[in-house]
């Protein structure tokens, strides 16, 4: 594709636990300060919490494992439409606008951790661990958050005709 600055795409490895591109991604975007072992150790964590409360609340039609369910949760959280600020003859509007695969995908990342990160008390893989599991649910704050922009890009329907 024409236009990328970088190869970041082709360079990710799959993580070494579960040989995993998009669970890579998410222990990248998990990452502070460079320590990839501590975010390893968290997510891995996590998704040991999430095996164990699998096997314990056996869900009807749900994820039979907890990378099942970790995908099943970035699907849920992904947003169909945002709206985007327009400038339209000295008037801004709020465009709603579809969002591309690559946005969707890093919206849904930024929105569990975000809503992991502002809890607090409890450890991180705990905290981690119980926003997947409501994400995959279809509760929790990211999922809240994605409702949320999906209701305004529903109000500002009206101004679609501006998007080009």
């Amino acid at each position: 594709m024409a236009g990328r600055i970088t190869k970041s795409e082709e360079q990710l490895r799959p993580d070494p636990r579960f040989n995993d591109k998009v669970l890579a991604k998410f222990i990248n975007c998990l990452m502070w300060d460079g320590k990839k072992a501590v975010a390893q150790r968290v997510m891995y964590d996590a998704l040991d919490l999430i095996d164990q409360r699998l096997k314990k609340d056996k869900i009807e039609g749900g994820p039979e494992n907890a990378i099942a369910l970790f995908r099943k949760a970035i699907d849920n959280a992904k947003p169909e439409v945002e709206v985007r600020s327009k400038r339209v003859g000295g008037a801004n509007y709020q465009v709603p606008m579809q969002v591309n695969a690559r946005r969707q995908q890093s919206l849904a990342f930024r929105w569990l951790l975000q809503a992991t990160r502002s809890e607090s008390g409890k450890p991180m893989a705990n905290r981690l661990a119980k926003e997947l599991f409501d994400a995959a649910k279809g509760e929790g704050k990211a999922m809240a958050t994605r409702e949320q922009t999906h209701r305004m890009a529903e109000a500002n329907k009206a101004f679609a005709h501006f998007a080009w």
